[in-house]
């Protein structure tokens, strides 16, 4: 199952590509951020890996810029959506 730290690491990657492409800002998805780590999320005994990518999403609206377009009844889920604006001045490893 996915790390807080597998989904720092992929958030990271993804961010600083976009920044890299010059993009003024990237939208991602929690269910689209859990399935580039390593499958979609579902339920393995009491184990559930989508708070830990949520609150890795939610810590990096800290980092910089960013709003939350979508977020879910729950607060954590698949649907979670932040758009990131950039350049973003420091990024988390």
């Amino acid at each position: 199952m996915p790390t807080a730290d597998d989904f720092r690491v992929e958030l990271t990657g993804i961010l600083q590509r976009a920044e890299l492409q010059g993009r003024p800002h990237v939208e991602i998805n929690a269910g689209e951020l859990h399935r580039s780590v390593g499958g979609y999320p579902s339920r393995e005994g009491n184990q559930h890996a989508m708070p830990s990518c949520c609150g890795v999403m939610r810590g990096e609206l800290e980092a910089g810029k960013a709003e939350i377009i979508y977020t879910p009844e729950s607060g954590n889920g698949a649907s979670l959506t932040i758009r990131y604006y950039l350049p973003r001045l420091h990024l988390r490893n």
